[in-house]
């Protein structure tokens, strides 16, 4: 290698299973979709998320308010790194890095790990900031829920 040339970045090189836990959890954008409570239609399977976010979601940073205890407090959150195939989670948002990483894909320039920055998921508009709601906000979750269903294809 010569001195102009940097070594690629991990996520370039590593597959997801051989990343360290560290470079695992900082592929995670921010963007607060894979937070959204979704809506599962019964008579067809079909998954679609709605605008309105986990309760332990903080709103304006789109982060786990407890993420290392958020299985305790959302027993059915999701740990992504225990799914054997992420492409088979339709409801991964197509920009998520976990499904471009699987995918063989590269990072958006918006992301953190590109950028340098954490700010530059919500300025690109890609994340839920000021977009969504918290459960905690809503009276009856089961008849209101399907109210509030979104695409939130970007």
């Amino acid at each position: 290698m010569s001195a102009d040339q940097s070594p690629q970045p991990f996520w370039q090189t590593k597959s997801l299973d051989q990343m360290t836990n560290d470079e695992w959890e900082s592929l995670c954008d921010g963007c607060g979709k894979c937070c959204l409570l979704k809506v599962e239609y019964e008579d067809t399977g079909e998954i679609q998320s709605t605008s309105v976010a986990c309760k332990l979601l903080d709103l304006e940073s789109c982060q786990c308010s407890n993420y290392p205890r958020r299985r305790a407090y959302v027993p059915d959150c999701i740990d992504l790194k225990t799914v054997p195939n992420l492409l088979a989670l339709a409801w991964l948002p197509q920009t998520c890095a976990y499904r471009l990483i699987a995918n063989g894909e590269d990072l958006a320039d918006w992301h953190p790990l590109v950028s340098g920055s954490p700010d530059t998921v919500h300025e690109a508009g890609i994340s839920v900031r000021f977009k969504v709601i918290s459960e905690d906000d809503l009276t009856d979750i089961d008849e209101e829920l399907p109210g509030y269903v979104v695409d939130w294809r970007l």
